[in-house]
């Protein structure tokens, strides 16, 4: 069964047998406005906790998002290059940025629930 944990940079991470799809958050996509670009991580690469994996273009501002866990990129959403305000419109489905294989599991116990996110941004 899948679990969703949010970090305090506003990303989701929804785990599903050691694959983890990642993408931000409503409050995120509220705060950055219309999507206009989201540059793409490229498949294959390993990131680190805290690394920028992708950078998404609002008409505010460009945002980093940043990868919540060790692991390597093994899908993007392609679909995001057409349409990047699928992230606003369906920013916790549709909308998700990368999946990724987990290098360590245990680095997600310091990630909050999604109670631990509301009262976060509350």
């Amino acid at each position: 069964m899948a679990k969703t944990y949010f970090t305090q940079d506003h990303e989701w991470i929804r785990v599903d047998g050691g694959v983890a799809t990642v993408g931000i958050t409503n409050y995120a996509q509220e705060q950055l406005g219309d999507l206009v670009f989201v540059e793409l991580p490229e498949v294959g690469r390993m990131v680190k906790k805290g690394d920028t994996a992708v950078v998404v273009e609002s008409v505010k501002a460009a945002s980093d998002v940043y990868a919540p866990a060790d692991g390597e990129i093994i899908e993007a959403n392609t679909a995001l290059s057409a349409d990047p305000a699928l992230v606003n419109s369906a920013a916790t489905s549709e909308g998700w940025l990368w999946k990724m294989k987990l290098a360590d599991e245990g680095q997600l116990d310091g990630l909050l629930d999604e109670a631990g996110y509301n009262a976060f941004i509350g």
